[in-house]
């Protein structure tokens, strides 16, 4: 299992609170929140520490996720 520093895991949860003001607050739910912490904790698996790329991690797969979960 992945350890991350409390920098890091700051950085994260800032990106996943970011990301989910640019989705509508009707579509703010808890799943579309789960997906989006699972991008952010993927791409800080793969290496990325930067709040901007951690950030724009996610925010590129907003549709994509909407449109997953949304009916």
């Amino acid at each position: 299992m992945p350890s991350y520093s409390p920098e890091l895991i700051h950085s994260m949860r800032a990106a996943l609170n970011a990301v989910m003001t640019e989705i509508p607050a009707d579509q703010a739910t808890p799943a579309v929140k789960a997906y989006m912490a699972e991008i952010i904790l993927g791409a800080a698996a793969a290496g990325e520490t930067n709040y901007e790329v951690l950030l724009a991690a996610a925010s590129k797969q907003i549709q994509a996720v909407l449109t997953q979960l949304m009916p």
